[in-house]
Parts: structure tokens; sequence; C-alpha cells
């Protein structure tokens, strides 16, 4: 086995549950190839299979999707460099841990709930994914894009059956799953890759000019979709990770870098999955949407269906069939296993098989809605959204603490169990903007870094008038 997959795997083992309360020593700090590794992995998954197809529904044009892309996912990685990596290496602790030092326990439990039902959910759209796949044998009725609810008794039956052996090897066999994710996902990105390569084929592209004008200067969005721009390619690709960079949730891999510098290994992952996959999956609608099935449906003010399963089949046969089940299971179960992690920590009592469980049937009646998978643009804003504000916490607490005359780790200093002006900033922030959204129909994703930048600078503020009286300083 090579040096590379040895910290590969090293990563997987010990970022599943050593040192939750302590940062981690020298002698467990791994080198930049694990987490290039890592992030390869899992940036090329089953949700990139609906994502690329739902830009197309957006009637995004070339110059916005191509460049858009280009310019969001850059600020995706410089946000995991020089925020979530800079801090991860800086005191090693997992977000958890972090967060309870600032908030105090049972503040981090409400966040836990939060966290795992909105895993289960994530979770619940890959299921979804895979469940296409699976019902092509079966001339199962594929799910609409504009489909909220299951369409038939088969898709229910097969997404049950899904949930079930998902959950089951996530309660039981994580370990061997995430490794087996490792060394599909070369497997599942080639799949992205020859998917591209036979809808260039089938549209007939023999040129740059002939790939730019696929999507040219756009169309009109689909039926129950909104006009995508230049900037809500940017700001959605930016942020669909948002709860994982800005949102802090990496500190938990990032604690075993021996350097911040390690945060630039997620390039790996987001251009090939979040870049080279997602466009490659848009092509495969764009060669769909030629067909005469979805010209009818079009005709009729009908959108057609994104159903990754069909899509790849179309292109390359059984082996995008595998890889769409694949991709979804491959991502489907570590999101379960982490939910489940994070229910655990409000019931410590009830083993990890048990919550775990519970996570995966969570998901299982998540999947068996189409909405999620089908809305999944909406849905990733919304989660970077509610999540991505604490995050801010941490980096404000960090990076602008001192200067405001607040102390740092106020919960773990003082004994606090909830600490106000954390919980006051979140709420303010959340509330506000989130009225914004709704009230005057602002696209989600243009609110995230406003809530976050309004958190942080609203928690220094509360925390002056929270903490009365200084904390003791530790020795």
């Amino acid at each position: 086995m090579s040096q590379y997959n040895q910290e590969e795997e090293t990563i997987e083992e010990i970022a599943g549950g050593e040192f939750e309360r302590q940062a981690v020593p020298q002698s467990r700090l791994q080198s930049w190839k694990a987490f290039l590794g890592m992030y390869a992995g899992e940036h090329a998954a089953g949700t990139e299979f609906v994502i690329g197809p739902l830009f197309l529904t957006t009637g995004v044009s070339a110059f916005d999707l191509i460049v858009g892309l280009l310019i969001g996912n850059l600020m995706a990685v410089l946000s995991w460099r020089f925020l979530t990596a800079e801090i991860g290496t800086k005191f090693r602790y997992t977000l958890y841990f972090h967060l309870e030092k600032i908030c105090g326990k049972r503040l981090v439990t409400a966040y836990n709930l939060a966290n795992g039902v909105l895993f289960c959910f994530l979770a619940g759209a890959m299921i979804t994914v895979s469940a296409t796949a699976v019902g092509i044998p079966f001339d199962m009725e594929m799910p609409k894009l504009t489909d909220t609810t299951p369409n038939s008794l088969t898709w229910v039956i097969i997404v049950i059956a899904i949930g079930a052996v998902i959950s089951i090897i996530a309660a039981k066999g994580y370990q061997t799953v995430a490794k087996a994710a490792n060394w599909m996902s070369p497997v599942i990105v080639l799949a992205f890759i020859a998917c591209g390569v036979v809808a260039l084929i089938q549209l007939d592209v023999h040129s740059f000019t002939d790939f730019w004008n696929i999507w040219g200067e756009g169309s009109e969005p689909f039926p129950g979709q909104i006009k995508y721009t230049f900037w809500h390619v940017v700001l959605w690709s930016w942020f669909a990770n948002a709860a994982m960079h800005i949102g802090m949730s990496d500190l938990s891999v990032f604690r075993f870098a021996k350097k911040p510098s390690a945060g630039w290994t997620t390039a790996g992952g987001i251009y090939i999955g979040h870049y080279v996959a997602w466009i490659a999956a848009a092509l495969l609608y764009a060669v769909y949407l030629k067909s005469p099935e979805a010209q009818a449906m079009l005709a009729g003010g009908e959108a057609p269906s994104v159903a990754p399963g069909p899509l790849a089949n179309n292109a390359i046969g059984i082996f995008g069939i595998i890889a769409v089940i694949l991709a979804g299971w491959t991502t489907a179960n570590p999101t379960i296993y982490r939910a489940g992690l994070a229910f655990q920590a409000i019931m410590p009592k009830v083993s990890t098989f048990w919550v775990t469980i519970i996570a995966g049937s969570v998901a299982t009646i998540a999947g068996l809605f189409p909405a999620f998978a089908m809305k999944l643009l909406g849905f990733v804003a919304l989660y970077g959204f509610i999540l991505a504000p604490i995050g801010a916490i941490i980096v404000f607490d960090h990076f602008f603490g001192k200067a405001a005359g607040i102390q740092p780790f106020y919960a773990e200093k003082t004994g606090v169990k909830f600490n106000w002006a954390v919980f006051g900033a979140w709420a303010l922030s959340f509330g506000v903007f989130y009225f914004i959204s709704v009230q005057y129909d602002v696209f989600l994703s243009f609110l995230t870094l406003p809530a976050w930048i309004s958190c942080g600078i609203l928690f220094l503020i509360f925390s002056k008038f929270y903490q009365t009286k200084t904390a003791p300083v530790s020795t």
C-alpha cells in the first residue's frame, strides 16, 4: 500500500471519533496528500448528477455558467484555506468541541440537532439519486422536476430498500464503506468524464465555439425555476459548501493537517466535482433536452425530468447506471453516519449503531420525497444559510475577539451552558435576512455572506454586554 493510501485511510479512521475533546497531538498529523484524496472523493458525488442539469433548468448562459463556476469555486477554496484550515491547525479541535468552548454545551446540543436533521435531508437526496438508477430495470416512472411526493409504489419500495441497506451498512461498517468510497471515487470521476465526452459527441460538438453555443446567451428558465445570472452562479457555487468552510464544519478534518496550506487541497475535489462533473452532467441533460420526449414536455409547458439514472444510462449504458448508484451510495453512507454522530451528542446513552439507524430512517423518509433532490439548488442554499453564520462566531472570536475586548472561549472559562450572545447573534441575523429573502424574493445565496458577517459583528457587540464579568484566565 502506498504512503498516499496509508495517510488517507488514517485520516478516515481518526476523523471518525478520536480526540473529540482534546487537541490532536503532533504525532497524528498528516501531510497534504491525505486531504487531497479525501476531497477528491467527497466532491465527485451523487449530488453532482443532479446539480449540473438543474443549472440548465435556470436558463443560464455559457459565460455565466463556465466563468461563474470558475470564480465561485475559487472563493470556496480560499475560504477553506484562509479560514477553516487556518483555525483548524491553530487549535486542532473538532467543530463541536470548539463551539462548546464558546457557546456552552446546551447551545451546541441545539446546533447538533439542526445539523443532524439537515444531514439526513441531504442523505435523502442521495438515496433519491441512487433510486433513479436502480429503477431503470423495473421501468419505474422517474420523478419529474416539479414532483414533491412519491409518484408510484415502485418508487416507494426501491427507496425504502436502498435506504435500509445504506443505513445498516453505515451503522455496522462505516470504516469499510469510507475506505471503499475512496477506491470508488476514481471510477465515479471517470464516469463523469466519459458522460461528458459522449454527450459532446451526441451534441455534435467539434470546436470550443460549438461547446460554448450549447448554452449560448441563455434562455428563459423552465416552469417553476428562477433565472440564474452570473452572480447567481458565483454565489451559489461559493456557498454550496458554506457549512463546511465558512461554517467551520471542516475544522474536524483540518485539525489533522500539518500546515494551513493543506487547505489548498480542496481545489482538487472542487474543480473535479464542482466544475468538471457539474458541466459534464449539464451536457447529459442538454442531450436529453433535444429528444422528442423532452421537446414534447417543453411544448406542453412542463419541465423535463432531471433524473440522473436515465441520463447516465443514455450516455454510457450500464456503466452509467452503476456510477450513479455508487455516487449516491458512497455519499449517503458517510452523511448518514455524520448525522448519527450529531444525534448521539444529544442522546449519549444510545449506541452509535442505533442513532445511525435513526438517522438512516429519517434520511430514507426524506428520500421518498423527490423535492429534496429536484429542488437541490434551493435546499443547498438554505442548508448553508442556516449553518454558515455559526462559523462566523468561531472566526470573529478568533480574529477579532481580542481587539473587541471580549474573552475567547467564554463558556469554557465561566461554565456557561447557553451563551445568549451567540444565540442572539445567530437568531437575529438569520431572522432578518431570511425575512428579506421571503418578503422581497431575494435569492438566498445573495444573503448568506451578509448574514454571516452580521452574525459575527453582532456576536462581538452582544458579548461586550453579556460578559459582565471577566472570565478567569486559564493557566
